[in-house]
C-alpha cells in the first residue's frame, strides 16, 4: 500500500481548516490503496520521510519564510532522506495574512534540492479560507493522493 505522508504546521483555526480539506481529499473513499499518516512538523522524522511515497505540506507564511516548525523537519530530514526520497510527488499549501511569496519560493527550493517533484500547483490563501479555497485544498489532498494509487 502507498503512503501519503502530510507534514502540517497548523498554529491557527485558518490553517486547521485548510489542513482538514487537504487531509478529507486524501482519504476520499474513491482513492483506494492509499495509507494517509499525519505529522506536526515538529514531530516529522527522518523515518516518517523514507516511510512515505509521496507529501503533502502545509506551512504558515511568517516573515516571508516557511514556518519554523516545516524548515525544523526540513532541517533533521534533508540529509537522511536526500538520495532516498528523490522522483517523490507533493503538494503545498500556504496560509498567510500578507504576502506568501517568500514561503513559497523557500519551499520550491528545499524541495528542487532534494530532488521532489511538484504533483500539484501549490494552494495559498490570504486571510480567512473562503469555500473556495477549502475545495482547492481539498483538491489538492486528493490529487496528490490519487498520484499514488497502486
Amino acid at each position: 500500500m502507498a503512503r501519503l505522508l502530510i507534514i502540517h504546521h497548523t498554529p491557527s483555526p485558518h490553517m486547521q481548516e485548510m489542513f482538514e480539506a487537504v487531509l478529507s481529499g486524501a482519504t476520499d473513499p474513491e482513492i483506494q490503496g492509499v495509507e494517509v499518516v499525519r505529522r506536526a512538523a515538529l514531530a516529522c522524522t527522518p523515518v516518517d520521510m523514507l516511510q512515505a511515497d509521496g507529501y503533502l505540506l502545509g506551512t504558515t507564511a511568517n516573515l516571508g519564510y516557511m514556518s519554523g516548525a516545516l524548515k525544523h523537519a526540513f532541517d533533521v530530514c534533508y540529509y537522511p532522506c536526500l538520495d532516498s526520497t528523490r522522483g517523490r510527488p507533493y503538494g503545498l499549501y500556504i496560509h498567510g495574512n500578507q504576502g506568501t511569496e517568500g514561503a513559497e519560493r523557500s519551499v520550491d527550493g528545499v524541495t528542487t534540492g532534494m530532488g521532489w517533484v511538484k504533483a500539484a500547483a501549490p494552494v495559498v490563501v490570504l486571510g480567512p479560507p473562503t469555500k473556495a479555497d477549502l475545495s482547492r485544498c481539498w483538491e489538492l489532498g486528493a490529487t496528490v493522493a490519487a498520484q499514488l494509487m497502486e
